[in-house]
């Protein structure tokens, strides 16, 4: 069985578990399945809004996808999680990822 369907069986299995959403998320970037992995996404952050680990990934895969605005938006997102979780360096991460894209649009 390969990763991908592992990562379905758990999720069939405990569609509450935060991690197993955020790696099939992930594993659907890995395979180039944008569509997949932005819906995966999107699952997790209505379901576990203070999963801290999703805002980075989810703001790239937006940037990467061309929705720069939406991309921003999570990471301001995140940064409000992760500090009130106090989570300084998921903080910091998202704050990085902000300043690029800020940057990037200067140029």
């Amino acid at each position: 069985m390969n990763r991908l369907n592992q990562l379905l069986t758990f999720h069939e299995e405990d569609p509450n578990d935060s991690f197993v959403r955020f790696a099939l998320a992930s594993e659907f970037v890995k395979l180039k399945r944008w569509d997949d992995a932005l819906a995966a996404f999107k699952e997790l952050h209505a379901h576990d809004p203070s999963y801290v680990g999703l805002y980075y990934h989810f703001g790239k895969l937006l940037h990467r996808m061309g929705r720069s605005e939406e991309a921003r938006n999570v990471y301001r997102e995140g940064i409000e999680v992760a500090t009130r979780i106090t989570d300084f360096h998921a903080r910091s991460e998202l704050q990085s990822a902000l300043l690029e894209m800020e940057i990037e649009a200067d140029d």
